[in-house]
C-alpha cells in the first residue's frame, strides 16, 4: 500500500476526494431523506441533527438574495474547484497542501452538487447552547474549514522554519 501511495499520489489524491464528496452525498441523502424539512432530532442538550436547506453561502449568507445567488455561488465554486484540482493533479507541490486542496475541492464540489441540483445546500448538523444556535452546517463545511486551519498551520510552519534557517547576523 505504501508502495501505491508514493508511486501514484495523485490517484490517491482523486479516490480520498471522491470519497469524501460519497459521504457528504450520502449524509445529505440520509438526513433529508428521515427527518422532515425544517424539523430537528435532539441527539444532546447542546446538538441536533436537523433538516434545512441553505440558498445562501455559508452562516447563510446571501440566502434572502432573491435567487440571483444560486447561479453566482455556483460560479464561485467552480472558480475555486477546478482550478485547486488542476493544481493538486498536474503541478509538483508540497503534499501538504495536495491534502489542503483536497479538502477544499470535497467540500465545494459537496455543496456544488447541491445547488446545481436544487439550488440549496442540505445542512444538518446543529450546535447549540440552549436558545443560541451556531448556523447549522454539514460535512462539505468541515472539510473547507479544516483545510483553511490547516493551510494556516502550514503557513506559520513554513514562515517559522525560514525564519529558523534565515540568515544570522555576524557577531
Amino acid at each position: 500500500m505504501q508502495y501505491f501511495w508514493r508511486t501514484y499520489p495523485r490517484w490517491v489524491w482523486l479516490v480520498v476526494v471522491l470519497i469524501l464528496i460519497a459521504m457528504d452525498q450520502t449524509s445529505k441523502a440520509y438526513f433529508a431523506s428521515t427527518i422532515t424539512l425544517g424539523s430537528s432530532v435532539e441527539v444532546t442538550s447542546w446538538f441536533n441533527f436537523v433538516h434545512l436547506l441553505n440558498t445562501g453561502a455559508a452562516f447563510s449568507f446571501l440566502a434572502d438574495a432573491g435567487g440571483w445567488q444560486r447561479w453566482f455561488l455556483i460560479s464561485v465554486s467552480i472558480l475555486v474547484v477546478i482550478p485547486v484540482t488542476i493544481l493538486c493533479l498536474v503541478r509538483q507541490i508540497d503534499p501538504a497542501e495536495r491534502w489542503i486542496g483536497a479538502g477544499v475541492v470535497a467540500g465545494g464540489g459537496g455543496n456544488l452538487i447541491d445547488r446545481i441540483q436544487s439550488g440549496a445546500v442540505v445542512d444538518f448538523l446543529d450546535f447549540h447552547w440552549k436558545v443560541l444556535h451556531w448556523p447549522a452546517f454539514n460535512f462539505a463545511y468541515i472539510y473547507v474549514v479544516c483545510s483553511m486551519l490547516g493551510w494556516v498551520w502550514l503557513s506559520f510552519a513554513m514562515s517559522h522554519r525560514a525564519y529558523l534557517s534565515g540568515p544570522k547576523e555576524s557577531r
